[in-house]
């Protein structure tokens, strides 16, 4: 990272810090960002091209096997789209086979390539060497893992929207 980015990153957190809660969002996102940028560098100093939003879907498919789209967002949690967009790119690296699926044919089944299962299993060592590290960050930071799912049940019990509006209608009176 250059001297004008980490001195941008560090203003950025700065104003992020000082804003508290109105900008978890950003700072998320901030966070994310930074442990995303920071294990893309893991792996290009080991020599190795990959891209960190490819993680779920591999692992997924290797531990668990063969899934269509909709049930790799459905079990990592996220939207279609995005499974769709990260298929896409891992299909251009040469990392995926998509069949029709049998019983539907607008469906796609994904499955790891042949070259995808050999970096699988190279790349093992690192995330478990990374979820080792993620742990310890953990305990460092007095759980986080703990208060991002209180965080999340939080925002299941009530979105974020119906807060705010009730918000805005108690400012009213």
């Amino acid at each position: 990272m250059d001297v004008k980015t980490a001195t941008m990153g560090k203003v950025m957190s700065s104003y992020i810090r000082k804003a508290g809660g109105s900008a978890l969002g950003a700072r998320l996102r901030q966070l994310s960002e930074r442990i995303d940028r920071e294990a893309t560098q893991i792996y290009a100093d080991a020599g190795i091209s990959f891209r960190q939003r490819w993680f779920g879907v591999l692992d997924l498919l290797a531990k668990q096997g063969p899934m269509t789209v909709g049930e790799l967002a459905e079990k990592l949690s996220i939207r279609h789209v995005s499974v769709s967009q990260t298929r896409s790119s891992l299909e251009k690296a040469g990392l995926l086979i998509s069949l029709p699926d049998d019983t539907d044919s607008r469906k796609r089944v994904l499955s790891l390539s042949p070259k995808a299962e050999t970096l699988v299993q190279q790349m093992n060592p690192y995330w478990d060497s990374m979820a080792a590290a993620a742990q310890e960050l953990g305990r460092e930071s007095g759980d986080i893992v703990r208060a991002l799912n209180a965080l999340e049940e939080a925002l299941d019990r009530k979105p974020l929207a119906s807060r705010v509006a009730e918000k805005l209608r108690m400012a009213e009176h």
